[in-house]
């Protein structure tokens, strides 16, 4: 038998060894309070049983999940400065934007805005003026200084965008729920 055909049968032997070994372990220290209690039982208390206590998971983390539509859009319904919007989550979209007609109703005076900004929408190009959002929420998830964009045409619906979301813990799409967690 050649040298390298040993080596690799004795390395081989060793490895075995030690997964058996290491699951004999696994399995006898799972059934170790089970072992010393019947053993209290048959010969005395030789081995006192040790009280056997569960982890407590970590207490979990807020968050708010939204339903996918039946159209494959997440709609979120949100609360922007205590009034209510309806926004289309957008990842692809870079700030929160909001529809005039949704600006009007957050207090905001369309003719005193400054349109400083040139934004492509699905419509085409727009004008946009810059605005601070004081408090934002989500299902739950509330941000506060948000950034935003009031967009003065071609957006049928408000979006939120990455201002918000990107300011998130996270957020997740799975097939039928958005999940945000603050």
């Amino acid at each position: 038998m050649s040298e390298a055909l040993k080596f690799t049968l004795v390395t081989s032997l060793a490895a075995l060894s030690a997964v058996v070994s290491a699951e004999t372990i696994l399995m006898v220290s799972h059934r170790l309070p089970e072992l010393r209690a019947a053993e209290a039982a048959t010969s005395g208390p030789i081995i006192a049983p040790m009280p056997v206590s569960t982890p407590t998971p970590p207490p979990s983390e807020p968050q708010a999940e939204i339903r996918k539509a039946s159209d494959g859009h997440y709609w979120a319904q949100g609360e922007v400065n205590g009034a209510s919007v309806r926004f289309l989550v957008d990842t692809g979209a870079t700030a929160v934007a909001l529809t005039p007609g949704d600006a009007r109703r957050l207090g905001f005076d369309l003719a005193d805005l400054k349109y400083g900004y040139t934004v492509t929408t699905a419509a085409g190009q727009a004008r946009a003026a810059a605005v601070k959002l004081a408090k934002v929420t989500v299902g739950g998830a509330t941000l506060t200084n948000v950034d935003a964009l009031i967009i003065d045409k071609g957006l049928d619906t408000s979006l939120l965008g990455m201002t918000y979301l990107g300011r998130l813990a996270s957020f997740q799409a799975t097939r039928e729920t958005l999940i945000l967690k603050p």
